[in-house]
């Protein structure tokens, strides 16, 4: 019985250890590949925790490897955009300017219903009042109203606002983007001609 318990902690603190490596981001909303490691390493924990006949480095030693594959992943997402956007995906526009993107839900899987609910949630009723619904990686919905129906005093007088979109990310140009804020790269040069640095030097 006391072999038992020492197991459980010893699992249990091992579990704790994984998590805390892995980073506080697990705390919140994860992304895919986080869900799933932190499923493994659950499942992976209570079978030696359940069966005293399972030696306690059979649950130990795959925990480990997942860990490591994991911090793999990590290094290569954080090193490349493109890997990072394959692995994590990238946030998806549902709703521009009061207007629901149809293509956009139907390659998220997202019915109207399920939107209305997660806008709902949000304390919004209208659809022609939101400016922009944001799908996040993390699956987490984010909302942003038209400035005259944001609550006082952010609405009053407030001007119209555009999404925010990175130019520059880990030193690489994202043309994409610099299309969708209607700027152009000598735009960019300005810009980084002034901070006295240049793309590759920008995070």
């Amino acid at each position: 019985m006391i072999l038992s318990y020492m197991r459980a902690v010893v699992l249990y603190a091992a579990l704790i250890l994984a998590i805390r490596l892995m980073g506080k981001r697990q705390i919140g909303q994860m992304e895919p590949s986080e869900f799933v490691v932190t499923m493994l390493l659950a499942n992976l924990a209570s079978i030696p925790m359940q069966d005293e006949g399972v030696p306690l480095h059979t649950g130990l030693v795959p925990m480990i490897t997942i860990l490591g594959v994991e911090f793999i992943l990590t290094a290569l997402s954080m090193a490349s955009i493109r890997f990072r956007r394959l692995l994590c995906g990238k946030p998806v526009i549902l709703i521009e300017n009061g207007h629901l993107l149809q293509q956009n839900l139907r390659r998220t899987r997202i019915t109207v219903d399920e939107l209305t609910g997660h806008l709902r949630l949000k304390d919004v009723l209208d659809l022609n009042t939101v400016q922009y619904a944001i799908l996040e990686t993390s699956g987490d919905l984010s909302v942003f109203l038209f400035p005259q129906y944001q609550p006082a005093p952010a609405g009053n007088g407030a001007e119209p606002q555009g999404l925010p979109v990175s130019i520059i990310e880990d030193g690489k140009l994202m043309k994409q983007n610099l299309s969708y804020a209607k700027k152009d790269t000598a735009w960019v040069q300005k810009i980084l001609k002034k901070q006295k640095s240049t793309v590759q030097d920008t995070f």
